[in-house]
């Protein structure tokens, strides 16, 4: 990863808005809802040796639910649901020759994961808790489904199941109107994908009324035991996927349940991943 450059990553995607996550968990009964939109669009590739690339321009557009659910004061249920995934391929025109090469689309569900949350330590300064999230291939890729497109790159789905287990702890420095989180998982992934070691660092403040300002670091490093290729793909859902982002994040409570959220990463390195920007925009509801 030699060049460092200023990029989105789509991670930032399932990420919700600054109030929900971390270590606490929903009490019960409660909960975080958000309808998001996002979408990058990009004619530049990091390979598998961190170097950016060129490549004709492909765009992803993603609408998703994310949910969280107090089912008990230590228990919560977590949801992200990609319902409408659009992946595209622009039309090129080769100067040599001449010949153009139509463009290409792909809609569908998106992979969606489901988890759990329990809190381990609740009441003190410092809250701890342990999720497990499991990754359902419900996208299409472009290996199993006829209409990924023309050049068999375009996907909204990575076609592995994957398990990951994470630990989060949280602490706010009230009164002072700051909080932070840091996380650690492994995840375990199927049909050949390499496992991965993540890790995230949250640093919030809350204290512009109705704003809430939150500064993101998400982390995958592969541990590259699967495909040493970078798998088929359109630059999204490759196999030994790395990446370093921060992602600032702004959210309005216009009510005391309602509020819309905004976000944006910068990646400062990358490997077999898409490097362009990402804007991410959702509407929240907390019970």
């Amino acid at each position: 990863m030699k060049r460092i450059t200023i990029f989105l990553l789509i991670t930032v995607l399932a990420q919700p808005c600054v109030i929900a996550g971390g270590g606490w968990p929903q009490p019960k009964k409660k909960g975080y809802f958000k309808l998001g939109q996002s979408a990058i669009i990009s004619d530049q590739f990091y390979d598998l040796e961190g170097e950016i690339i060129d490549l004709t321009t492909i765009s992803l557009f993603t609408t998703s639910i994310y949910a969280e659910y107090g089912i008990t004061d230590r228990l919560t249920g977590v949801l992200y649901m990609p319902f409408f995934v659009r992946s595209t391929l622009n039309e090129v025109e080769r100067r040599q020759s001449g010949i153009i090469e139509p463009g290409d689309a792909v809609n569908s569900f998106g992979d969606t994961d489901i988890g759990l949350k329990y809190a381990l330590i609740t009441g003190k300064k410092i809250a701890l808790a342990a999720s497990v999230t499991l990754g359902l291939p419900f996208g299409k890729t472009a290996e199993g489904f006829s209409d990924a497109g023309e050049p068999r790159i375009l996907q909204t789905g990575d076609g592995e199941f994957n398990q990951l287990l994470m630990v989060e702890a949280s602490r706010s420095f009230y009164p002072s109107p700051f909080y932070a989180s840091v996380g650690a998982g492994f995840n375990n992934r199927t049909n050949d994908f390499s496992d991965e070691f993540r890790y995230s660092f949250e640093l919030g403040y809350t204290g512009l009324k109705k704003w809430n300002l939150a500064l993101k670091v998400n982390g995958v490093e592969s541990l590259r035991n699967g495909d040493p290729g970078g798998g088929a793909g359109n630059g999204i859902f490759g196999n030994n996927v790395e990446f370093l982002a921060i992602s600032p994040e702004v959210s309005y409570n216009a009510t005391e349940k309602i509020g819309v959220a905004a976000s944006a990463g910068f990646a400062a390195s990358g490997s077999n991943i898409l490097a362009a920007p990402n804007y991410s925009l959702g509407v929240f509801l907390k019970l």
